[in-house]
């Protein structure tokens, strides 16, 4: 059974315990000559491999057809239709049997076959000339292959923000753990001087009991900052496809630059404008406005030309041939209300277009503001959390140096060790979300590309 306090008090140091040796070579896949892959890499295979990205590529090949089926109705229509009958039939006159004289002759009324077959061919051509109806839906069609380029170019600031996030997770969950393993050295040194101290009496067994304690904590906490890295490197598979290999972490001291623009306006304003969801909510209402011309459009006439040949091969008439061209025009007069209340329907449907615009707007225009003001108090965490990393480590090397002369105790020096490191890692945290936050500015603000990856991908390092 695994004991966690297992420990070789001849040399202070912990035994070899297997389980976490097997966890830790499952969460970590580095080998010395591998080389990490960074942020553009990772990109590069979501977008091969992301099965959502993949779907919204689809959706876009699907979009890009509306026009031509839009198109269609406007166009000729020609067809040929044929009938082909043989009808079996008998003749029975009237007086079967009677004579009668025809032509000097004479001629007995009597049965006889009546057999006969009807081939009929029809070629015609129909092309509208008003159909009002049909116009509004290549208009439809038009603005629907539009709204499906938006939703693309939605899917591709998508796809960034995710892989990005999915990256910094796993390298925010090796932070964790890197921390947790650091803080779980120190304290089985700390433990190990602690029990030396008590066996020579110079401490008392409250320093040994803390010391025990703190380890006990950080084997735990080790044990979930394992799993928590195995999670991210899975939902990072989940993107693109393959276990993802080591990574390329953030190089130590960088500096991430503010937002360009300064204010906060001009974000909020491209939000509103050129979001790209936005963007789909705007077409979606012009889709509504066409909608309603078009349910409209049953109360107009209709009218077509049409052109037709005509083939009608009958065995007791011979073959005829006819040819016409001419207009067809219907009036509609009453469809029991159908009509009228699908124009109230579509009106509805319009104005929830509206609002959904509106609400649109309003949770872009918060997220873009979520995300500016994310980045500058990020960059300000970060200033705090550096001069934090630096004070932090002169305390825990005071206290070091006041456990050694006596005047400070090994809790004190536990306290240092766990503040350096929670530091430490809180700073790595804000770094990353900093990052994300301008991302997400870019995103709200409709203007993230590819490139705005390559200026975080300098920022990493092998």
């Amino acid at each position: 059974m695994f004991d966690g306090r297992a420990f070789d008090e001849s040399n202070g140091e912990t035994m070899q315990r297997p389980l976490i040796a097997v966890l830790i070579a499952s969460a970590f896949t580095l080998t010395p000559a591998a080389r990490a892959a960074d942020l553009i890499q990772v990109y590069q295979q979501a977008l091969a491999n992301d099965a959502t990205y993949a779907s919204a590529r689809n959706a876009l090949t699907a979009g890009q057809e509306r026009i031509t089926q839009g198109r269609s109705q406007l166009l000729p229509q020609v067809g040929i239709s044929g009938t082909h009958l043989k009808n079996n039939g008998e003749f029975i006159p009237v007086n079967e049997g009677a004579v009668d004289v025809v032509n000097g002759e004479l001629v007995v009324a009597s049965r006889r076959n009546a057999d006969s077959s009807t081939k009929v061919i029809t070629l015609q051509l129909t092309q509208p000339l008003f159909r009002w109806a049909n116009w509004q839906t290549y208009q439809q069609s038009k603005l629907s292959q539009a709204q499906a380029e938006a939703q693309f170019a939605q899917a591709q600031q998508d796809v960034i923000v995710r892989v990005a996030q999915a990256y910094f997770d796993v390298l925010t969950a090796q932070d964790n753990l890197a921390s947790t393993q650091a803080q779980k050295s120190a304290t089985t040194e700390q433990l190990a001087s602690a029990k030396r101290n008590f066996e020579v009496g110079t401490q008392t067994i409250t320093d040994t009991h803390e010391a025990q304690a703190a380890y006990d904590l950080v084997v735990a906490q080790e044990f979930a900052a394992i799993n928590a890295l195995e999670v991210a490197r899975t939902a990072l598979q989940q993107i693109i496809g393959t276990a993802p290999a080591s990574l390329a972490t953030l190089r130590a001291g960088v500096t991430i630059a503010p937002p360009e623009p300064a204010n906060i306006e001009p974000w909020i304003a491209s939000a509103e404008q050129q979001n790209f969801n936005v963007t789909v909510q705007q077409l979606s209402v012009e889709i509504a406005k066409r909608e309603i011309e078009r349910n409209r459009a049953g109360h107009m006439p209709t009218l077509d030309l049409v052109a037709q040949a005509q083939r009608n091969s009958q065995t007791a008439y011979g073959e005829t041939k006819n040819n016409a061209i001419g207009v067809t025009w219907n009036v509609p007069i009453f469809s029991g209300f159908q009509i009228t209340s699908k124009v109230r329907e579509t009106i509805a449907l319009e104005e929830k277009a509206r609002n959904d615009l509106e609400a649109t707007r309003r949770s872009v225009a918060q997220s873009a503001r979520q995300a500016y003001l994310g980045v500058n108090s990020g960059l300000a965490q970060v200033r705090a959390l550096e001069a934090a990393e630096v004070s932090s480590n002169s305390a825990l090397e005071s206290n070091k140096l006041g456990y050694q002369v006596g005047v400070r105790i090994n809790i004190d020096v536990l306290n240092a060790q766990r503040q350096l490191y929670s530091t430490q890692r809180d700073l790595s945290k804000a770094r990353y979300d900093t990052i994300m936050n301008g991302l997400r500015l870019k995103a709200a603000a409709g203007t993230l590309k590819d490139a705005d990856l390559v200026p975080i991908n300098t920022l990493l390092t092998n």
